[in-house]
């Protein structure tokens, strides 16, 4: 027969076993986290593959979400917890809307050096500047961020609107219509414009053109997307927002660390050839903890050409939508 102490232990070593399985049980918290599949994403994916997100405790439940006015809409109706890739001026326009609807913790440079957003031409089309654009039919990545910066660009370049076509695409299907000839030309983003150089159906025009005519200056930092989560969700999970910003940061040495390596976990993640993703270039990923002063004042200049244009319907404070960790 037990003794009533010796119940009473066992009665507590089962108590702190069903604690401690408890524990391990809700030690990975579930974030729902928006996966737009451009290279600028890949401090999620290659985060994913190295286990990072999982070694700060993280359940990450990705949903492919298209284009930043899909990943937005989704932000803003708590769909998903974080935007691995969403537009600053489709995050500004949604702050208008909605305060803290999209709060960035990374976010990316792009210039010549740095590139991403870039206009390309099909083979056969012979044009050497942006202005021989004139009379050409040019897709664009969809969302306000990339048309209004298409449009702008080339309204700086020295063309106006009514001496060009431009239509909203897809951008998986840039490839295709390039490819086939439906457009002389587009405004796309990576990796479609490496995956069009690499069939030989296209080749670059310009990149980092938002630096050069926007900014004007080629050098200068476009921070034109970034890593955005909810302020319901940092107030909401604390913790968790915390610990995703910090496997964030992680990914990106990892990055740093291993670009080659980085490089091919796109392969595994995005529709290409591991041939491709060993050319694809990289935006400077960024956390917003790191940005300088200087980098705010050039983020704030873009915002600011947004609003000016009347891109945006009044002015954006950009430090609102930064958040630190």
């Amino acid at each position: 027969m037990h003794s009533f102490n010796s119940l009473v232990a066992a009665g507590a070593l089962i108590t702190t076993a069903l604690i401690g399985f408890t524990s391990a049980a809700s030690a990975q918290e579930k974030v729902r986290v928006g996966a737009n599949p451009v290279s600028a994403s890949l401090p999620l994916y290659y985060g994913v593959e190295k286990g990072i997100f999982k070694a700060e405790g993280l359940d990450l439940e990705l949903t492919t979400i298209i284009g930043p006015p899909a990943n937005l809409a989704a932000l803003i109706a708590g769909q998903i917890d974080v935007a691995s890739n969403l537009t600053t001026i489709d995050a500004a326009n949604g702050h208008i809307k909605k305060p803290g609807v999209a709060m960035f913790i990374a976010i990316n440079s792009q210039n010549k050096q740095y590139k991403m957003e870039q206009f390309v031409v099909r083979k056969g089309v012979e044009a050497t500047k942006l202005t021989d654009l004139k009379g050409k039919r040019i897709a664009t990545a969809p969302g306000p961020g990339n048309v209004v910066m298409a449009k702008a660009v080339l309204r700086l370049a020295g063309l106006k609107e009514g001496e060009y076509t431009l239509d909203q695409l897809d951008l998986p299907q840039h490839v295709n219509s390039l490819t086939a000839g439906t457009f002389d030309a587009a405004y796309t983003l990576e990796p479609a414009a490496t995956i069009l150089a690499n069939t030989g159906a296209a080749r670059t025009l310009e990149a980092g053109v938002v630096a050069t005519y926007v900014l004007g200056d080629e050098k200068a930092n476009g921070w034109i997307a970034g890593t955005a989560m909810t302020s319901d969700f940092i107030k909401a999970k604390p913790e968790a927002a915390k610990k995703f910003a910090a496997a964030w940061a992680k990914s990106i040495k990892a990055i740093e660390a291993d670009v080659d390596a980085a490089r091919a976990s796109m392969a595994k993640s995005i529709a290409m050839t591991p041939e491709v993703a060993a050319k694809v270039p990289l935006v400077k990923f960024t956390m917003t903890s790191d940005l300088t002063p200087a980098n705010v004042a050039e983020f704030q200049k873009f915002i600011d050409f947004s609003s000016d244009n009347a891109i945006l319907s009044q002015k954006v404070d950009v430090t609102k939508m930064l958040q630190k960790f």
